[in-house]
């Protein structure tokens, strides 16, 4: 009993240090590419029985709290995942979604002027971009071998913010941004919660949606400012076919 749990212990603190390890390089990367290579090129060499490594990516859907405005800004996401085997069915997931967007999208007047924003004398669409580091750290449940949940906090690192004003008048389109960046907090934090379902009989791509409901302020003088996003998403393994087939 001793030896099994000493050596539980022991593969529980080597996939944290390649956990460690990996994260690091994504953040030193200079790209969002160059992140996305590094989980290429590593692949292999992190997948084993006990630890899932690969890209996760999809669509997501999301909004502010307390404005006027209540259009979801749609947009794509890419990063990757570790999930690692705990207990029986009981995992843990976490990674990175290093191509990541929060916001909303169709600000109005009253939206702008509590923003202090820039306005244009043609007519256009206004919206908050905001562009997080997302860090989950799930419990994850998987059951009848194919299903899951997955439930836990959801960490996010804001590095880019910006107002677009986008508009198509006769032909002629204009995208102008202005940054705000310093109007947001850099740290966000909430809870996400949710399912999917397990391809390839428990062992292949996976398809799901969850849900993240942000607790902290997005702006810095704009009480009760909350993210929220729907998240469609499809994670691919990376390296865990070849191992199977030896």
């Amino acid at each position: 009993m001793n030896k099994t749990k000493s050596k539980y212990d022991t593969l529980t603190k080597l996939y944290i240090k390649r956990l460690i390890i990996i994260i690091s390089l994504f953040f030193v990367g200079l790209t969002g590419h160059s992140q996305i290579l590094i989980s290429i090129l590593l692949g292999d060499k992190l997948n084993s029985d006990g630890l899932e490594f690969g890209l996760e990516t999809g669509v997501n859907w999301s909004q502010i709290s307390n404005f006027e405005s209540s259009s979801a800004l749609g947009t794509w996401n890419i990063g990757f995942y570790f999930d690692i085997r705990m207990k029986n069915q009981l995992s843990l997931y976490t990674g990175v979604l290093v191509k990541s967007n929060l916001g909303l999208k169709n600000l109005s007047e009253n939206d702008l002027e509590r923003l202090q924003a820039i306005t244009y004398n043609e007519e256009g669409v206004y919206s908050q971009k905001l562009n997080y580091f997302l860090v989950p750290a799930l419990a994850k449940y998987k059951f009848n071998k194919a299903y899951y949940v997955e439930a836990g906090p959801q960490f996010g690192l804001m590095y880019k913010s910006w107002i677009e004003y986008y508009s198509s008048v006769n032909g002629k389109e204009a995208t102008i941004k202005e940054f705000n960046k310093d109007k947001i907090n850099k740290l966000d934090a909430g809870f996400t919660f949710g399912l999917g379902y397990i391809l390839g009989k428990g062992k292949g791509m996976t398809i799901g949606a969850k849900y993240y409901l942000g607790l902290a302020n997005v702006y810095k003088n704009v009480s009760d400012t909350k993210n929220s996003s729907l998240f469609l998403k499809v994670n691919i393994p990376i390296g865990a076919g070849k191992k199977q087939e030896l």
